[in-house]
């Protein structure tokens, strides 16, 4: 795991030095070579067979460093989708969404695939419908594709694809998938926030460092200890609550990991809020400027905790399951622990 570490570091630090927006074609040929964008996949679809403590690893630093690839698209949804399915993956980034108004009649597919990570970029959208899984591959059939662009508060591509007749592959939805499709995507979000609000972090510090003022580094005043104080302590439960659902999604399976991966998103959500705020509040006006490196990590913690289902949403699903698991299941519920064996006595 320290190989993998020091690894992930190494290759999204040193893409930090060309900030910017858009798709980074340089890194993502490196995450190819080094087997970082395929990372949870068997060997058979291309990928390194590593786990979700692995990709925790990866994402977390990813997030700190605020790599401009599609690694949750392409590892954790597009590729394990199009995999169970039985459908070849396409070479390069991916991109996934669910969609339940396409018509799809003779190998061919009209409809708008709305929002889709990266769209722009990639070379293949793997689509969840009701009943299929649906593979555009959008670097062969582009007559009937038109991409409408967009982009999240980070500037991050999230585009509209509206297909004509454009020709695809489907296959049957494969059991459970339509369960673990917005489970796998909330665990990958929130490890990128825990990421991104480290990555955050240390920059106020390092800015409070070398921020002098009446004589002295901002840092020795104790308003703002304590502030970076508070932010801390939000990224350690960012950072504990993200890598829990990942082990238990290794343990249990992302299923039975539901309410660790509901309880990650919502409280690494809630803690993206404080370390933006206070990170700004200690950079002061310098870092509200564009110019600023301190935007790229920021802005993707507004854009993140909203993605893939916003705190409210996973925190309402929590309330359901304790209420359903009731007195004597609610200590498995929170430990994750089969129910019997928390009734034996």
């Amino acid at each position: 795991m320290s190989e993998l570490r020091e690894l992930a570091d190494s290759v999204f630090g040193d893409s930090r030095e060309s900030a910017g927006y858009g798709f980074d074609a340089g890194l993502w040929a490196i995450c190819a070579e080094t087997g970082l964008a395929r990372l949870t996949l068997p060997e058979a679809a291309g990928g390194s067979e590593g786990s979700f403590a692995d990709a925790a690893t990866v994402l977390t630093a990813a997030g700190r460093f605020a790599a401009r690839v599609p690694l949750v698209e392409t590892d954790l949804l597009a590729g394990w989708l199009l995999h169970a399915a039985g459908i070849g993956l396409p070479a390069g980034p991916l991109s996934a969404v669910a969609a339940a108004d396409l018509e799809i009649a003779g190998g061919r597919v009209t409809g708008r695939l709305r929002r889709v990570a990266w769209g722009r970029a990639v070379a293949g959208v793997a689509v969840l419908t009701g009943e299929n899984v649906v593979l555009v591959d959008t670097a062969v059939d582009t007559a009937g594709l038109e991409i409408v662009e967009g982009t999240n508060v980070a500037e991050e591509p999230r585009d509209d694809l509206v297909l004509t007749g454009v020709a695809v592959r489907v296959a049957p939805l494969p059991e459970d998938a339509a369960a673990e499709f917005p489970l796998r995507a909330a665990l990958g979000r929130s490890l990128l926030l825990a990421g991104a609000s480290r990555g955050a972090l240390e920059m106020a510090v390092r800015y409070a460092t070398e921020r002098v003022q009446f004589g002295r580094p901002i840092a020795k005043l104790q308003a703002i200890q304590q502030t970076l104080a508070l932010a801390a302590a939000e990224v350690a439960a960012a950072e504990a609550s993200s890598a829990t659902a990942a082990r238990q999604a290794d343990r249990r399976g992302v299923v039975a990991a539901a309410p660790a991966i509901a309880a990650a998103k919502a409280r690494t959500g809630e803690a993206a809020g404080q370390v933006a705020r206070i990170a700004h509040q200690v950079h002061g006006a310098i870092g509200f400027t564009r110019e600023h490196d301190l935007r790229l990590t920021t802005t993707r913690l507004w854009a993140w905790r909203d993605e893939d289902g916003a705190d409210a949403r996973w925190n309402e699903q929590l309330g359901e399951r304790a209420l359903q698991a009731g007195q004597g299941g609610l200590w498995a519920l929170l430990t994750g622990t089969p129910h019997d064996a928390t009734t034996r006595h």
